[in-house]
């Protein structure tokens, strides 16, 4: 009973300490096996190898540590994979990628990273559809919702129960490859089906240069400012391609307007925020920010598994843990790079005429995975500091002015998102702090990027800068 008791401690410890993904995805998974006395040790049982290396390089030293304390003496602890583990089954009925046992959870949570359920969607059939301009495929049931995108789904959602109401305009911001543009479709899509009287018009900002050029052309300007201020919805992408472009970006600002006044939905997607548009006009990045700004970041390695399985299943291939592991780890920028990758895993395997497995997936993505840049957490506290205009030595100080104590806590969430250290690495690099500080930076910054949008700026910025 000792043994189960010190193991449901430790889990209370790391469930508080750790996020919901990092606590569901590698720690909840593991198994203790037997119940003999501490001075034999503790054997732990991992689900699979990759979350066998994960919890060993990062987590292992502090289940130690737990237990030392737990028990008042020294511990080992013996990390292994256990056979009736590795294999995990699937049925077609499944609604996730991932079936629980009776034995374990699954290595990949279904919360907060939520797969798409595995059937048909509704079809569309208004007249309305086909003049929209909305790809039908894109929708909330087959969005993959983890925590890059949670904030930015459920503003959506609310936008497609009360279009005109909620959020006006929705402004939604991330790199390229990051889901974007599926959003602004599944939103549009699902307007349409509680809707069908509604006239939506999806436009690429490119395309809506073009009609504004071809308007000028033939001078038919009134029927096309006419045309745009009697949508209903206007969902209108890439908006910083109007960059430079005065006379389109003037007929958006009072079509804009119109819109807004008539309490009309507007939905725009950019690469960037707002403020950090080139060449736009003032007027329109003020009006921007009459309603919601949200991000979408690079998806976290949970979610990246998960969109990963999404993909392949959609292919009606089932992707295992250690081949979706090993590509989410190494590949890290956006969906577009993932499902290239799977892609390519997934041609590699018909040429071969061989299943897909680990050793397979390391071929075929020998020249991807060679190339992808591992940063230090030198050069992120570097890059940090300059960002900040501070020297990099403050980070080692005692310092707790917000001046330095922010830029800090910054760097160490950079280190916490992108590297593979642990929490105690992270700590030692910052001038030999407790692992409990760097626990504390990263969840501090987890919360305030919720509220402060100058804060998701820095780190959007930092982060393409870190990554190359």
């Amino acid at each position: 009973m000792a043994l189960s008791g010190f193991w449901k401690s430790c889990l209370s410890r790391f469930e508080q300490e750790l996020s919901p993904q990092q606590f569901n995805t590698w720690i909840k998974p593991l198994g203790l096996e037997g119940e003999e006395t501490p001075e034999k040790g503790l054997r732990l049982i991992a689900p699979n190898g990759f979350v066998q290396k994960w919890v060993r390089e990062r987590y292992l030293q502090r289940i130690i540590e737990y237990g030392t304390q737990y028990f008042s003496l020294p511990v080992s602890v013996e990390l292994i994979v256990n056979g009736k583990f590795k294999e995990t089954r699937f049925t077609p009925d499944t609604p996730s990628l991932l079936l629980a046992s009776s034995t374990y959870q699954s290595s990949i949570p279904t919360e907060p990273v939520v797969l798409p359920e595995v059937k048909a969607t509704k079809p569309i059939k208004n007249s309305g559809y086909d003049k929209s301009r909305l790809i039908h495929s894109f929708t909330f049931q087959n969005l993959v919702v983890g925590k890059a995108n949670n904030l930015a789904r459920a503003a959506a959602e609310q936008v497609a129960d009360n279009p005109g109401g909620a959020y006006n305009p929705l402004f939604i911001y991330g790199g390229t490859g990051l889901g974007k543009t599926h959003l602004i479709h599944a939103t549009g899509n699902e307007i349409l089906c509680r809707h069908p009287e509604y006239v939506v018009r999806y436009v690429h900002a490119e395309d809506y240069y073009q009609d504004v050029v071809r308007a000028y052309q033939q001078k038919s300007f009134d029927t096309f400012k006419r045309y745009y201020r009697s949508l209903d919805v206007l969902l209108i992408d890439d908006v910083q391609f109007l960059n430079g472009k005065n006379r389109s970006q003037e007929e958006f600002f009072f079509a804009f307007n119109a819109l807004i006044e008539a309490k009309k939905q507007i939905i725009i997607t950019c690469d960037t925020y707002p403020k950090d548009i080139n060449g736009l006009d003032d007027r329109l990045v003020t009006r921007f920010d009459w309603g919601l700004t949200v991000q979408i970041e690079p998806p976290e390695l949970e979610m990246r598994v998960a969109i990963l399985k999404s993909k392949a299943m959609a292919q009606g291939i089932v992707l295992d843990d250690e081949s979706s592991f090993f590509i989410a780890k190494h590949l890290r920028s956006n969906v577009r790079e993932l499902e290239g990758s799977l892609n390519k895993v997934l041609a590699f395997s018909q040429f071969r005429k061989t299943s897909i497995n680990l050793e397979l997936v390391k071929e075929a993505l020998k020249d991807i995975v060679g190339s992808v840049r591992n940063v230090s957490l030198e050069s992120i506290q570097k890059t940090v500091a300059d960002y900040y205009k501070i020297k990099a030595g403050e980070f080692f100080s005692k310092k707790r002015t917000r001046a330095v104590s922010r830029p800090r806590q910054v760097a160490m969430w950079l280190c916490r998102e992108i590297t593979s250290h642990s929490y105690p690495e992270i700590g030692d690099a910052f001038g030999g702090r407790d692992h409990t500080t760097v626990i504390h930076a990263v969840k501090t910054i987890d919360a305030a990027r919720l509220r402060e949008n100058e804060l998701n700026h820095d780190l959007h910025i930092l982060l393409q800068v870190l990554k190359g």
